[in-house]
């Protein structure tokens, strides 16, 4: 999943915002450091959405001068059970029924921001019927 973003150039910073997700922007030095922040400023108001169970907003095409912000895999899994979930009218304590998990195990499971194993993903996914598909690109 990769979000388009604009960059602009302000006091000698560089500014990130993606018109898909209007809730975020992000700053750094440098345009390096601004797309390295826009990941975890992504997810940070994507956890946003799931806190409001609002739908996640699909990504739009690039337009000429934007750059592409790749989220992570584990983070791309991990919104995928959330709409799972979605789309079954499921809430976490369900899932944690369902899973047989305590609900700060759950938790952490939809935290963007947690290194959760995938198969543990994975595994929440199976009880949803989804599963995971992982392609490689080249770069």
């Amino acid at each position: 999943m990769q979000y388009p973003v604009s960059l602009k150039h302000v006091d000698g910073a560089v500014m990130v915002t993606c018109a898909d997700i209007p809730e975020f922007a992000t700053v750094g030095d440098g345009e390096d450091e601004a797309l390295a922040n826009a990941v975890d400023g992504i997810e940070t108001a994507l956890m946003g959405y799931m806190s409001d169970r609002r739908r996640i907003p699909r990504a739009s095409l690039k337009k000429r001068g934007q750059k592409l912000v790749a989220l992570p895999a584990l983070t791309v899994a991990k919104l995928g059970l959330y709409e799972a979930m979605l789309s079954k009218n499921w809430r976490k304590a369900d899932l944690a029924r369902h899973l047989e998990m305590h609900m700060p195990q759950v938790d952490r499971l939809l935290n963007l921001q947690h290194s959760t194993k995938i198969e543990q993903v994975e595994f929440a996914l199976h009880a949803l019927g989804r599963r995971i598909e992982l392609t490689v690109l080249a770069a």
